[in-house]
């Protein structure tokens, strides 16, 4: 779901987001990983931006990966093949705080092959970078602060302002589904309207995902109580993902049909 959402957000705000990496709003476009010779590792997480005289590697990740160095250098090696005349910069981002020293590596080193990447941790990032322009508004909550929820306060204040009620509503939505990372639902529902929520492309992606893969499942049962049984597990996907993002009980279960301590006994989950 990060992946997805950190790739919407680049796609929306490609802007704001140069700006924040590179250092100039340069403008980048979308660069598919099949247009690389080999086939992409691990593409659900890959975003490649190029602009005429750059390829911009980015990853955002949740959780170490020990394969990272490996993923980058084997990446840059694809990339430098189709474009030898451009220069590359490769990012990974880690969302959420951890100990590992993982992160910390920025690297591959064998025997006769060396490769540098850069690295960023955003609770090591000053918050006021992303409360400039509104598609880095998602990510202040899990920067360097002692206080998120007041971070995040600020932040509902900054969606509130904005005049686009599209762009307010898929804001509104990123920062719910990112905060959750950090902040009990409860602390961000108090914050963030549902009611907008509902009303950005994220939201109805994730009801559509969730029904889609509901509906699948059930017409591979190739019966009737399959496809019911499909539609339930659609339903509690759709559930799940409502209360991750802040949703009460009760607007969960008027969306879903759901009855509420159905709601309830997924949020226990």
């Amino acid at each position: 779901m990060y992946d997805n959402l950190c790739k919407f957000l680049i796609e929306e705000f490609t802007a704001d987001f140069a700006t924040w990496l590179l250092g100039e709003p340069i403008h980048l476009t979308k660069l598919s990983p099949s247009e690389l010779s080999l086939e992409p590792i691990r593409a659900d997480s890959l975003i490649l931006r190029e602009s005429e005289n750059l390829v911009l590697h980015v990853e955002f990740q949740t959780a170490p990966d020990p394969n990272m160095p490996f993923r980058m250098a084997d990446y840059y090696l694809r990339v430098y093949r189709r474009f030898p005349q451009k220069e590359m910069r490769q990012i990974v981002v880690y969302l959420r705080e951890t100990a590992s020293e993982l992160v910390y590596q920025n690297a591959l080193e064998l025997s006769q092959l060396h490769h540098r990447y850069e690295v960023i941790r955003l609770w090591e990032q000053p918050p006021e970078q992303f409360l400039e322009v509104p598609g880095l508004f998602p990510l202040a909550s899990l920067s360097r602060t002692d206080d998120p929820l007041a971070t995040l306060r600020t932040v509902s204040e900054k969606i509130a302002d904005l005049a686009n009620h599209r762009e307010q509503a898929n804001i509104a939505a990123s920062t719910a589904i990112f905060a959750g990372l950090r902040l009990k639902k409860e602390e961000i529902r108090r914050l963030l309207r549902s009611e907008m929520i509902q009303e950005s492309v994220i939201y109805q992606e994730i009801w559509e995902t969730a029904l889609e893969c509901g509906l699948k499942e059930g017409r591979q049962e190739g019966r009737q109580e399959g496809l019911q049984e499909g539609r339930q597990v659609a339903m509690q996907e759709i559930a799940a993902k409502l209360l991750a993002s802040g949703m009460e009980i009760a607007q969960v279960a008027s969306i879903t049909g759901l009855s509420a301590e159905e709601v309830e006994g997924i949020s226990k989950q």
